[in-house]
């Protein structure tokens, strides 16, 4: 079993390490609403992604799996939010940089929503995880424990992100030069809704 929980955590490391929706938005965020949003949205993306975990062992994934019109409903949900965050962003791209607690309960909150409404978050403990079970079925213990894997793999390289993109917040005082910023930002989400859109594709 260790030799297989180690394939799966290099299988991780790399999925990680490959540009996605959570990578793009978490350096976003970071540079454009600071350290503190960054770091409560990596722990949002940890809730979302041990939540998937345990709801693809109690059925869901399988469920997407065999009834495409919930895996588009899933999809389109997801979209949604994100072009509904990236118009929030736009209009807002003059307001001064908030660090209010408000401010990282909504980055916890969308962080957590990113993934529990990614279908492609379900889709790897349908494709990808039974690989590294040794014939095992997914039972909740399993996918708790590959999900916990997954979970601090991911949380490594998110902070690694958010520091990257907190420094960069220094360089964006400048009143417009942060409104570019934002409104590219929006635009960066307006990608992740695509991605949520196209996810039965790739």
């Amino acid at each position: 079993m260790a030799l297989d929980l180690l394939g799966f955590a290099l299988a991780v490391l790399l999925i990680e390490l490959t540009p996605g929706p959570n990578m793009a938005w978490l350096a976003g965020l970071a540079a454009v609403e600071g350290r503190r949003a960054g770091l409560a949205a990596v722990a949002g993306v940890a809730l979302g992604l041990l939540a998937n975990g345990m709801l693809a062992a109690l059925g869901l994934a399988a469920l997407l799996q065999a009834a495409p019109h919930y895996l588009a409903a899933l999809r389109l949900a997801g979209a949604a939010m994100m072009v509904w965050l990236a118009v929030d962003a736009w209009r807002g791209a003059g307001r001064p940089i908030a660090a209010a607690p408000a401010t990282a309960r909504r980055a916890l909150a969308t962080g957590a929503l990113i993934n529990l409404l990614n279908p492609k978050a379900y889709m790897f403990f349908v494709v990808v995880a039974p690989q590294f079970m040794g014939g095992r079925s997914l039972d909740l213990a399993g996918a708790l424990l590959l999900a916990g894997i997954s979970t601090v793999i991911a949380t490594v390289i998110h902070l690694a992100i958010v520091a990257a993109g907190a420094q960069a917040q220094a360089l964006l005082q400048n009143a417009n030069r942060m409104r570019l910023v934002r409104r590219l930002f929006a635009l960066v989400m307006l990608g992740v809704a695509g991605s949520f859109l196209l996810a039965d594709l790739g």
